[in-house]
């Protein structure tokens, strides 16, 4: 189990779910802090620094889609994970999109619940983390969560940045999205393929705005693959 200094902040507007929550991971050695809408939980995230938040997607005023964007504008790091009654492909994408960590629908056990919080604070306090990834003009701190490309900073969500580390962490070997979803996200049921497939695309146009090459290859039906490769018409860098 994760150490007790754990914090996690739950996000929920239902009384009776607050407390039903609140009480199990009390018991499990949890701290924990509770917020009822959007606007109470960008406070108290700022102001209390959570290792992990609880985010119930329907809430009063801002949608926790809303919340977690905003999050994520200000904290890279904070594991967040989604908590909803909806279980529809789209919205788990959207929440992947935001910013999500992870994805509970309702119901579901508190076992079940607290094994998916103590795997993303494992994933959070080692992941892997702690190497300078170089290839062609890239580079990606994992200790410190930065990428630059041509000597430019790449702006890239947590997520975006943990799955073009994964991918340049074996170098052209082809990863499939299954396996690139176990490792990023801890588990294959992160919503769909597409899933993996938007965090690519936002990922390459990063790369294409700074970068002279070509990194992240598509194997039709398979996944992909990490190479660096100039583009075509770049000249050499240096």
């Amino acid at each position: 189990m994760v150490t007790s200094a754990a914090e996690i902040l739950i996000v929920e507007d239902d009384e009776v779910i607050m407390s039903t929550l609140a009480y199990n991971l009390s018991r499990n050695g949890f701290g924990v802090s509770q917020a009822t809408t959007g606007a109470e939980a960008l406070r108290m995230a700022r102001k209390l620094r959570p290792d992990l938040i609880l985010l119930d997607i329907m809430l009063p005023g801002e949608s926790g889609i809303e919340v977690c964007e905003r999050i994520r504008e200000r904290d890279a790091g904070v594991m967040i994970v989604m908590i909803t009654a909806k279980d529809a492909e789209e919205d788990k994408v959207r929440g992947f999109e935001a910013g999500a960590d992870d994805y509970v629908t309702k119901p579901f056990g508190m076992k079940e619940l607290v094994a998916r919080i103590n795997a993303n604070l494992k994933r959070g306090e080692t992941g892997g983390r702690g190497k300078v990834i170089e290839a062609g003009d890239l580079q990606l701190d994992t200790k410190n969560f930065t990428a630059r490309a041509g000597d430019e900073p790449l702006d890239l969500r947590l997520k975006e940045f943990e799955l073009l580390a994964a991918l340049a962490s074996t170098p052209g070997e082809l990863r499939s999205r299954e396996e690139l979803a176990k490792e990023v996200w801890g588990h294959a049921g992160v919503g769909s393929s597409r899933t993996i497939d938007v965090h690519i695309r936002r990922i390459r146009a990063a790369l294409e705005e700074k970068s002279a090459y070509e990194y992240i290859h598509t194997a039709r039906g398979l996944g992909y693959r990490f190479e660096a490769r100039l583009r075509a018409g770049a000249g050499q860098p240096g």
